[in-house]
């Protein structure tokens, strides 16, 4: 029931209910209550007065404690259970003394009491402090209506721009359960054009708005640039540096990133703050733990933060598990914690790996039971699958423009420093992406961009061996030098490139890259034979890059995704430069090599 706010001038204007059984007490009251200026309604019984409450909604009740048919305690319940969040005062009117009878009339809903005989002065002083009290409270309701509105659409705001990525993919699962309206803790997951993934959970410090602000800057940066083709360290170190900038001394994010790759089967993750992250094994059952080796974001000055993440190999199946510590410190009624051990259980008894998400949760709410949480929760989790069941990337450009740029030639050459410390792609990608008919093979294009320039980078300039990446500790090892190597680069260079003409119908794209290494056998690669269709390279490139061997032999897989990508693909100079075209609408494959 909707009760009227208190408008009226202080103890004027009140509309007053008097409940009261005795015929001579109701007229005293009525005689000093309209004095005042106050309306009256009268009631002879508990019953009388629920009803009468009902149709006008009055300012005060004045309650008889002891009166026929419903006695004013059950009446006092009544009416509170009407007024629900509304103050409406009950003054009990009693002639008893006993601090029993007296705690029990508060108990059922009596803001006060007055004892007969009744005091004009003290009676009218009641009347208008309660007034004053209604006149507040209508103030903070108001002012608490337009805050949970104003917290509505700013939650609207936030959720579009927090929670826009790829959360609804089917390889991925995530609950986060807030205290209040915003969230302290964050989920984002984003795609990156070559069909990679980027899942990031955050912690920031508090609860509720102030905590949630800085979610904002987070997921801008995080959506742009992981859509952009950046790498995850660029990511985290953009995050970083301006979470240092907008943040106040004592606020920071605790966080957790991982990159998974749906091509070579892998991931890379970071962990700064937040629990240990799990890598469940769907073969084995094991789980591997990544520690949080890192500080918060937000708490370093750029110079000094370290992006530097850790590499691992995955099977299909294989998932991981994020969460912030309102899983792990969970408490009980006896203030007993949730804790890794009860956690770790969870991982050991459900029989199916798609169990498990939904295991922990219940855990924790069972542990629980009904005690007040003191902190967000947040959980998610991530399976490695094969790129067919979540489809490849659309790449949209924010510029909107029509038609771009025809008929052009991009050239750029990228030094020892300069390959050290700078990711060309996304510059790439930003012109390529301005060509209205290239837009919908973004992500193919980013690939095999991203697939060129590896190759001569790490193999041309870096001399990097592929046959490294056999074995787990292989993959990571080959990583370890290749960045080994960039930091000892003193020479060499990597040139890229990009020429677009019209056709007839639609257009070409040509992408050359050359490097300054000794050159690439690719007369021997794959037994001499380079030039095949699109369909065999397609079968080629399911049976090597989409199902991994059990030997974990992750070499040789990125010229046959280049195969597959391209319409012509030809090796120049002693394969120290490859020129692979792009025809829009797409078009087979071919592929030839030459000496020249």
């Amino acid at each position: 029931m909707t009760i009227k706010p208190a408008s009226q001038p202080t103890g004027q204007g009140l509309r007053v209910l008097i409940a009261d059984d005795n015929q001579s007490d109701r007229m005293i009251l009525q005689a000093i209550v309209r004095r005042e200026g106050h309306e009256v309604l009268l009631a002879t019984d508990g019953r009388e007065a629920v009803e009468l409450f009902k149709q006008h909604s009055p300012d005060i009740v004045l309650m008889d404690a002891l009166m026929p048919v419903m006695n004013g305690l059950e009446a006092s319940r009544a009416i509170k259970a009407l007024a629900d969040s509304d103050l409406v005062p009950i003054i009990f009117l009693t002639s008893l003394q006993d601090a029993e009878s007296l705690a029990e009339c508060l108990d059922s809903g009596g803001d006060d009491f007055m004892s007969k005989p009744y005091n004009r002065v003290i009676l009218k002083a009641k009347i208008n402090a309660f007034s004053r009290m209604r006149v507040m409270h209508a103030q903070l309701q108001r002012h608490n209506r337009q805050m949970l509105l104003e917290q509505q659409v700013a939650k609207t705001v936030f959720d579009n721009v927090a929670h826009s990525g790829c959360l609804n993919l089917p390889n991925i699962q995530h609950s986060l359960s807030p205290m209040a309206v915003f969230n302290g803790d964050t989920v984002l997951a984003e795609r990156k054009p070559d069909g990679g993934m980027l899942l990031f959970l955050g912690d920031f410090t508090g609860h509720g708005l102030p905590a949630a602000i800085g979610a904002m800057p987070l997921a801008e940066i995080f959506y742009g640039m992981t859509s952009k083709g950046f790498s995850m360290e660029e990511v985290l170190r953009e995050v970083n540096s301006k979470l240092c900038k907008i943040l106040p001394v004592g606020v920071f994010c605790c966080g957790a990133m991982v990159e998974l790759n749906f091509h070579n089967k892998s991931a890379r993750v970071w962990v700064g703050g937040v629990p240990d992250v799990y890598l469940f094994r769907e073969q084995s059952g094991k789980v591997e733990r990544f520690a949080s080796a890192h500080l918060p974001l937000g708490v370093l000055d750029p110079q000094e933060f370290d992006p530097h993440s850790q590499d691992v190999v995955m099977h299909n199946g294989d998932r991981v598990f994020l969460w912030s510590d309102g899983i792990v410190e969970s408490r009980n009624s006896t203030n007993e914690m949730f804790g890794e051990d009860r956690l770790n259980q969870v991982f050991a008894s459900t029989d199916s790996p798609d169990l498990i998400f939904q295991a922990i949760l219940d855990q924790v709410d069972r542990f629980m039971g009904g005690s007040d949480r003191d902190d967000d929760i947040t959980l998610v989790t991530a399976k490695m699958v094969d790129i067919e069941q979540i489809g490849m990337t659309t790449y949209e450009s924010s510029k909107g423009s029509i038609g771009g740029p025809v008929n052009w030639t991009l050239s750029l050459a990228l030094h020892d420093q300069s390959l050290a410390a700078f990711n060309p792609l996304p510059l790439v990608m930003n012109l390529l992406m301005e060509v209205e008919g290239l837009r919908p093979l973004g992500g193919q294009l980013y690939t095999l961009l991203a697939e060129l320039f590896s190759n001569a980078l790490e193999h041309g300039v870096l001399e990097l061996d592929s046959s490294l990446k056999t074995g787990p500790q292989g993959f990571g090892q080959y990583y370890l030098r290749r960045e080994q190597a960039l930091a000892a680069l003193s020479n060499g260079s990597v040139r890229l490139t990009l020429t677009h003409r019209p056709l007839p119908v639609g257009g070409e794209l040509i992408m050359e890259v050359t490097d300054t290494g000794t050159g690439f056998d690719y007369a021997n690669y794959g037994d001499g034979d380079l030039t095949t269709d699109a369909q065999s390279a397609t079968d080629h490139l399911a049976d090597s890059v989409l199902r991994p061997n059990v030997n974990w032999d992750y070499s040789g897989r990125g010229i046959t995704l280049i195969q597959q990508l391209s319409d012509e693909l030809t090796y120049l100079d002693e394969g120290r430069s490859v020129r692979a075209v792009v025809r829009w609408p797409r078009n087979g494959v071919v592929v030839k090599h030459t000496g020249n």
